[in-house]
């Protein structure tokens, strides 16, 4: 009996991995699956969302002359965040293409004007543009202090750069007290104590009204005080940081509502980027926002600036009681904790970028997972599961699937390329051309399993066999969790690890130089973001040198 169950589900596994595509889609986005995916991946989930589920994307250092600029860059900023919104608004957001076949834009129509809103067992995002009247400001917190800032005028144009920048000048000089209680500090916290502390906090009025603002803005933007001062070596890696968590209670962690899907960080030392909850879209469409709004900044502004005065900005008000006191103190002490934990590396590789790869008739992405599987190797003398997220936009509300890149030829290889007894020139092209191309177009396994597992736990079946042996376990932890997401500007995303003995590694290709950033937990020995860095480093550069062998004996 248990082995006919084990062969049924085995059967079906390998049905489900072979189904044509003229079925899969229907098997994998079916509407319940990405549901499914949002709840299992996200919303379900108890972990805090800062650093363990909501990436940091680090953008290039500004160099603020004096306080107005910081204030101009991030008036700059909402304005063309409000240009990109009035695509979103008029449905005129332009198709994206992938091998010639247009891809889901529903995310894009998801990151704006929503929010994560934490439950006793499970979350929910809610997209306040849906309705008939969407809300019309943004939130803008400095000093913990929170502003509600109407970005349009009374006949619906958007505030000019002017405009904006006046009333950012108006809040800041509103928020100038440093001893104001950190509220949004409670949203980096687990999420089992989050809610609790979110229904004690709204049980107030004023604190109920003034988490709505916040949660029906457009995005909120986060005017930083600067990060203590490091060397220039260090500094990128303290911005990842910056980004992911705000570098605890002392410094910016406070200066954040970390459910909220878009959060956009202007720091006084002109350290910036953004932090976004993950649940709503994945990494793509965030950097093509961001893609969108550094192109706008470029330009010169020939916008003339009405000459009527504007309302104060909103400050919101939060009443403090004793036990809300006692929550603030807790969260930050966990906060710190965190930071503390997590060790952020970010790596410039600058000796080559996409081309080389490419001129040598090969994926970079490909090329990369190989030297992320070498470097790996090296490291631990084994070889790990490794998941790289791959998008299935090609289906409607598509998320995302898994390309497992430990590959039997991807472990020949890395043995090969440290034994002279070996031709590793055998093993390059079969262990590079192993990748992407099933996973999406929805021949992956991930997901097909997800489903599998969600309809047995919704229809009280019992779980099939698989989901309970160990091997299963084994192989769903994944001590690489690792993502490709490519962006026209010079940024790079970072996420923590996905497990407690594993690395976060994600990387941005430009031509001439692959930005990564490498995350770990301080509290795993086994761990080092550092050492593998160095690791990654070294394969890159042994690789490049063995193409150029290959290249030379054909």
């Amino acid at each position: 009996m248990h082995i006919t169950v084990r062969l049924c589900s085995l059967l079906l596994i390998i049905l489900l991995t072979c189904l044509p595509l003229v079925i899969c889609p229907i098997l994998v986005l079916a509407h319940s699956l990405s549901d499914w995916w949002m709840q299992s991946a996200y919303l379900d989930s108890r972990m805090p969302v800062a650093m363990y589920t909501s990436p940091g994307v680090v953008l290039p250092k500004m160099h603020f002359q004096d306080r107005q600029g910081q204030m101009r860059f991030a008036a700059k900023l909402i304005a063309g965040v409000l240009d990109f919104k009035s695509m979103i608004d008029s449905e005129t957001l332009p198709v994206e293409y992938l091998g010639g076949k247009p891809l889901c834009m529903d995310q894009y129509y998801q990151v704006l004007t929503s929010c994560r809103i934490p439950g006793p067992k499970r979350d929910v995002v809610v997209n306040y543009a849906i309705g008939k009247t969407p809300p019309s400001h943004i939130t803008v917190v400095h000093n913990f202090q929170f502003f509600v800032l109407d970005v349009y005028n009374s006949d619906g144009s958007p505030l000019t750069v002017d405009q904006i920048y006046v009333q950012l000048e108006k809040i800041w000089n509103s928020s100038l007290q440093t001893n104001k209680e950190p509220v949004g500090i409670l949203t980096s916290n687990h999420r089992n104590t989050w809610g609790k502390a979110y229904n004690n906090l709204i049980k107030d009025k004023t604190n109920k009204e003034s988490v709505r603002a916040i949660q029906k803005s457009i995005f909120t933007v986060c005017l930083d005080a600067p990060m203590p001062r490091v060397s220039d070596e260090m500094y990128h890696n303290k911005v990842a940081a910056q980004m992911l968590h705000g570098g605890g209670s002392r410094w910016n962690s406070g200066n954040r509502w970390f459910d909220k899907t878009l959060q956009f960080i202007v720091g006084e030392d002109g350290s910036c980027g953004l932090t976004y909850e993950h649940a709503p879209a994945e990494g793509p469409p965030i950097v093509f926002l961001v893609d969108h709004v550094v192109d706008y900044m470029k330009r010169t502004e020939m916008v003339r600036t009405p000459m009527i005065p504007l309302p104060m900005p909103q400050k919101l008000r939060f009443n403090i009681t004793p036990e809300i006191k006692k929550d603030i103190e807790k969260a930050k002490q966990n906060m710190n904790i965190m930071a503390h934990e997590l060790d952020v590396r970010v790596l410039n590789f600058t000796h080559y970028g996409r081309k080389f790869p490419k001129s040598h008739k090969m994926s970079p992405d490909a090329f990369i997972q190989m030297a992320l599987q070498l470097a790996y190797y090296r490291m631990y003398q084994t070889c790990c599961p490794t998941y790289e997220s791959a998008s299935l936009r090609m289906f409607r509300l598509g998320r995302t699937e898994a390309v497992r890149s430990t590959t039997t030829e991807s472990l020949q290889f890395t043995k090969a390329m440290d034994d002279p007894s070996k031709h590793v020139q055998v093993y390059i092209l079969v262990a590079f051309s192993v990748h992407t191309h099933m996973a999406i177009h929805g021949q992956g396994i991930e997901r097909h399993m997800l489903g599998l597992k969600m309809m047995a736990i919704e229809d009280l079946t019992s779980l099939p066999e698989i989901f309970m042996d160990t091997s299963f376990a084994v192989a769903a932890h994944f001590n690489l969790y690792t993502s490709q997401v490519g962006s026209k500007t010079d940024c790079v995303m970072c996420f923590g690890p996905m497990v407690p003995d594993g690395y976060g590694i994600c990387y941005n290709p430009m031509d001439d130089h692959i930005n990564f950033a490498v995350t770990a937990f301080n509290s795993c020995e086994e761990t080092n973001a550092t050492k593998l860095s160095q690791f990654l480093e070294d394969s890159l550069l042994d690789m490049k040198t063995l193409l150029e062998q290959v290249s030379k004996t054909q």
